[in-house]
């Protein structure tokens, strides 16, 4: 597997977790403690968005407001949200398919950056907060491959000092010697691979 593919499971797995997630416990506790299941369901769709504009080489509207809801779900019922998201997905999935989204450099939240570390980091964020959605929600993750597990703990290892810098990664937890793959990527996010609503 490449990393265009990777991108494609990690775009998978966290269109299936949204679509798990049932709009009426959208209030839900999940393992972002700050956030909601709604909220962590719309910072996907929103993560969807500005990895489908960094994959293109596009800047995002400097009137979006990271923090509100993704432009593309204003105006649209939260029931509506899962289609949407998946149609979305689709739109990262044929932009990162681009050999040329890994070339050079990306806009990306009003800066640039490398584009693989974007799309490496995209991959490993699609998991995580699609682990976070499935939790809040209290369904099964899609099936993440070794492969793939591989990739999201390198994306995390990557990342890692400047999320904790940044507030956006708690401290790594502990976990045992077996834990998989994924655990271990969920562990040196700050999640609790254990967490349950």
């Amino acid at each position: 597997m490449d990393h265009a593919d990777h991108m494609k499971d990690s775009v998978e797995v966290a269109v299936a977790a949204i679509r798990a997630a049932d709009p009426a416990r959208f209030d839900d506790p999940t393992p972002c403690t700050e956030f909601t299941l709604g909220k962590v369901v719309n910072h996907l769709a929103f993560g969807l968005l500005l990895a489908e504009l960094a994959g293109r080489k596009q800047e995002w509207d400097a009137d979006w407001d990271p923090n509100g809801t993704a432009p593309y779900l204003v105006g649209h019922p939260e029931s509506e949200w899962a289609r949407l998201a998946a149609e979305q997905g689709e739109r990262v999935v044929r932009a990162w398919a681009e050999p040329t989204a890994w070339d050079g450099d990306a806009p990306f939240g009003g800066a640039t950056m490398p584009a693989p570390a974007v799309g490496s980091m995209m991959t490993a964020e699609f998991v995580l907060h699609g682990w976070d959605v499935a939790r809040g929600a209290g369904a099964r993750l899609a099936e993440v491959s070794p492969d793939l597990a591989a990739t999201v703990l390198e994306g995390v290892r990557a990342i890692a000092p400047m999320g904790r810098d940044g507030g956006w990664f708690g401290a790594e937890v502990p976990v045992g010697a077996d834990a998989t793959t994924l655990d271990r990527a969920l562990a040196e996010s700050g999640r609790d691979p254990g967490w349950t609503a």
